[in-house]
């Protein structure tokens, strides 16, 4: 070993036993002994195999195969998860969140110091009062408003790429389109949910922007990752300051400061006695009217909490937005069938109710769906039992003591593992054609065994239960509307043909990157459609 690492090895070692100490001095109620693969090592477990797998959610599927569709998993410090693929067993859990799976302490620790004690951060009443002062500004008389938005990046971006091609002595231009759909996505968040306009697609910068940047370049190294994965025992490690960390810090800051002037605009509007039509009409402009509860009043400091929204909504329409340009590449056939249908409105956008129309719009609704389905943002729900439960269910599987069971306990601490990507695309929930890009599934009625889950349209993309994503509907018009002023004037292809291979780069989320690139870069030939 070399010396460099040794001495935190041996940190780490002392850790370990430490906390095998400790863990036998605490043990109470057990979680039902499961099946599942050997750990690889005493310290890790098989953490750093999944951190370092190509594709884990293959991994994961190839698991639920061989053990069963509720299997346990070694984790660092002698831990065990349990992870859940079958779907009344998921039902089950996504609806006991709030009462009884909570985030872990690390995760709660990492977002509330980089972020702060906003919607993601908050457990039981916190969350659910949070969630309650949220909801009018994420429901449908508030999106139908907001759409123009997102209509107007879309066109932003087209005059850029016009230039452009316009300047091509073909008509056509190599175009890194990952970039542009970061543009579109952070400028559509940033003015309709903080009535901010970072003025991103037309190149300029700020400390957020940079910020993303750098995030998206960097790689999450094997450092990186062993403090996350430590931090799951020893929540202190999150104040390391890590490259990674001070980009996340740097990012709050800067967000933080955007968040305090729109609460400073509105508070004197409010003041002012400004007409409610002329009033800031945005995500926590919206949020600010909670004041006049007192059943849902929250604090400056909860309001200024809600930037994390920012985030999630940038990180996951822009890499959806990437996918599907992806998907269309590899898929000509379906990019002209998909124009075809948006082209019969003429040179007129859709209204927000066509938009969320599966009868006005059936085949963008079908293509965005299923590439939510095969390509969710976020790849896994971790929580941990914050009390003793029981999961029943729908396929009996069988312990190694060789009983046969139709239930598991779950001891109060035991982590338990949704691994959304594999389950979105798994061939024993969804059939045999799980892996492939088909549109046409969502024509006619789910009869496989995904039919039993509850999530939106059976997908676990959007998460499910009490915190199922308060955004879905913001972000399926802002999906929907861009990828329609897309599809409806320029053609996508890749400069190497439709089989151009395609690997994952992790960054907040797995994003897609054309292998050999360096970061997540998707670049492809982009032209007018004539």
């Amino acid at each position: 070993m070399s010396s460099i690492y040794l001495p935190g090895f041996l940190i780490l070692l002392v850790l370990w036993l430490g906390s095998k100490i400790f863990s036998y001095t605490r043990r109470g109620p057990q979680s039902t002994k499961l099946n599942g693969p050997a750990s690889e090592s005493r310290l890790f477990g098989l953490s750093r195999y999944i951190i370092e797998s190509p594709d884990i959610s293959a991994v994961y599927e190839e698991w639920a195969a061989r053990y069963g569709p509720v299997y346990e998993i070694p984790s660092a410090f002698g831990r065990k998860k349990v992870v859940l693929t079958d779907p009344k067993a998921l039902v089950h859990f996504y609806n006991s969140e709030r009462s009884v799976y909570v985030k872990t302490e690390s995760d709660r620790l990492f977002i509330g110091r980089i972020f702060g004690r906003g919607v993601l951060w908050a457990e039981g009443e916190m969350h659910k009062r949070q969630r309650k002062a949220l909801t009018p500004a994420f429901s449908n008389a508030a999106i139908r408003r907001l759409t123009a938005i997102f209509f107007e990046s879309g066109y932003k971006l087209k005059s850029f790429w016009d230039a452009t091609l316009e300047a091509s002595p073909d008509g056509a231009a190599i175009i890194e389109v990952q970039e542009w759909m970061n543009r579109i996505a952070l400028d559509s968040i940033g003015i309709a949910g903080f009535s901010h306009d970072f003025r991103y697609i037309e190149g300029q910068q700020s400390p957020v922007t940079a910020a993303f940047e750098a995030l998206q370049i960097s790689e999450m190294t094997f450092f990186t990752n062993l403090v996350f994965m430590m931090s799951f025992k020893f929540p202190f490690l999150l104040s390391l300051p890590t490259e990674r960390m001070r980009l996340f810090w740097e990012l709050r800051r800067s967000l933080n400061i955007i968040a305090e002037r729109l609460l400073a605009n509105t508070r004197r509007e409010k003041e002012g006695n400004v007409a409610d039509e002329l009033t800031d009409k945005s995500i926590i402009g919206l949020l600010l009217k909670a004041e006049v509860s007192d059943e849902l009043y929250m604090t400056q400091e909860e309001v200024v909490a809600q930037n994390v929204l920012l985030l999630a909504g940038y990180e996951t329409t822009s890499t959806s937005l990437t996918w599907a340009l992806i998907e269309l590449a590899k898929h000509p056939e379906v990019q002209d069938k998909l124009r075809s249908e948006l082209t019969r409105f003429g040179g007129v956008d859709p209204t927000w109710d066509q938009l969320v129309s599966q009868s006005e719009l059936p085949f963008l609704d079908a293509t965005v769906h299923e590439v939510l389905r095969l390509h969710p943002p976020v790849d896994e729900t971790l929580r941990e039992a914050a009390q003793d439960d029981v999961i029943p269910l729908g396929t009996p599987i069988v312990t190694p003591s060789g009983e046969t069971i139709t239930s598991v306990a779950i001891a109060k601490g035991c982590a338990i593992l949704a691994p959304i990507r594999c389950i979105n695309r798994s061939e024993a929930v969804w059939g045999p054609d799980a892996k492939m890009f088909k549109p046409e599934r969502w024509f006619t009625e789910i009869t496989v065994q995904a039919k039993e889950l509850q999530g939106h349209r059976h997908l676990l993309t959007f998460h499910d239960g009490p915190r199922i994503c308060l955004g879905k509907s913001f972000a399926l018009a802002e999906f929907k509307a861009a990828l329609s002023v897309l599809v409806r004037n320029f053609v996508f292809e890749f400069p190497d043909g439709p089989e151009t291979k395609i690997e994952t780069h992790v960054t907040i989320v797995r994003r897609p990157k054309v292998a050999g690139q360096n970061g997540a870069k998707v670049p492809m030939k982009v032209r007018r459609v004539e």
